[in-house]
């Protein structure tokens, strides 16, 4: 059984129980990570927890653990987890704290519930197109909120959107906002690969910061083998593009050759994604 760690204590997962009046169970009032660990090595750790300390300094939840602090608890944590398997991912939860009532408005002196708890991942994907899975995805356009470059644990608009690729029969959906411009996938940033460049979103409130992302476009850049550019994607240009990928901790880089029922380019895995896959996989531990 997996050992959750909260407000201190180490615990079964089961027995591990907060307040209703918790305000990350009645707003969805927090912030969360998810970090995966293979054979022991974590992927982005640091800026993983960076990320969530931004996160909650945007949002004004003082929580008192510093970078190495959280470092020493994941990986205790992650420990205490080994009977989970070889490759485990950890989920952190720290949403404001439990009041004594339900006000919009934030309380004073509550403390931050702090909820991390371990389970089970799968192997990475395979650095070869002849093996890897390729994914279907739908395209819809963005209606969640304009602040998502915070990793809030209000994931409605999210999950909603996701649920549109799931019962389509999909693996993902991908966002345009009104304009018609690409942001990212309900659960991943995204990609596209066009005449050997791959290209990918700018950085700012519509777009969570990907951990992921950010190891694939230091890796490529400091290979060097590959030209990477950051900028305005339109939806004509996904439509037309070479190769389309969509990126998390969970997928890794994953290649998507369908889109909306037709193919991305030439409707195989690309020769672009299995370099560059080859590339972040070599790099991915440093960070």
């Amino acid at each position: 059984m997996s050992i959750a760690y909260l407000n201190g204590v180490y615990q079964p997962l089961a027995e591990a129980r907060i307040s209703p009046l918790d305000r990350g169970f009645l707003f969805g009032d927090g912030i969360y990570e998810v970090i995966p660990y293979y054979a022991g090595r974590s992927v982005g750790l640091t800026p993983h927890i960076e990320r969530m300390i931004n996160g909650l300094a945007a949002i004004e939840i003082a929580c008192k653990l510093s970078v190495s602090e959280w470092v020493e608890l994941l990986d205790d944590l992650v420990a205490r987890n080994s009977d989970q398997g070889k490759n485990i991912g950890v989920y952190v939860h720290v949403s404001r704290g439990t009041d004594v009532k339900r006000y919009h408005a934030y309380p004073d002196n509550v403390e931050p519930t702090i909820f991390a708890f371990a389970f089970p991942i799968k192997e990475p994907e395979p650095v070869d197109r002849a093996q890897a899975k390729p994914l279907s995805l739908v395209s819809t356009e963005d209606l969640r909120w304009q602040r998502c470059h915070i990793k809030s644990t209000a994931l409605l608009g999210n999950v909603m959107h996701y649920q549109q690729g799931y019962a389509a029969g999909c693996d993902e959906a991908l966002l345009f906002n009104a304009k018609g411009e690409l942001t990212e996938g309900s659960s991943s940033n995204a990609f596209i690969v066009k005449d050997g460049k791959v290209i990918t979103p700018i950085q700012d409130n519509q777009i969570l910061p990907g951990i992921t992302r950010r190891i694939i476009l230091d890796s490529l850049r400091a290979d060097g083998s590959i030209e990477v550019e950051e900028r305005i994607v339109t939806m004509d240009e996904v439509l037309n593009a070479d190769e389309l990928w969509v990126t998390s901790s969970s997928k890794e880089i994953a290649p998507v050759t369908q889109l909306d029922g037709k193919p991305v380019g030439s409707g195989e895995i690309g020769d672009v994604w299995e370099k560059a896959f080859k590339i972040y996989s070599e790099r991915k531990f440093d960070f």
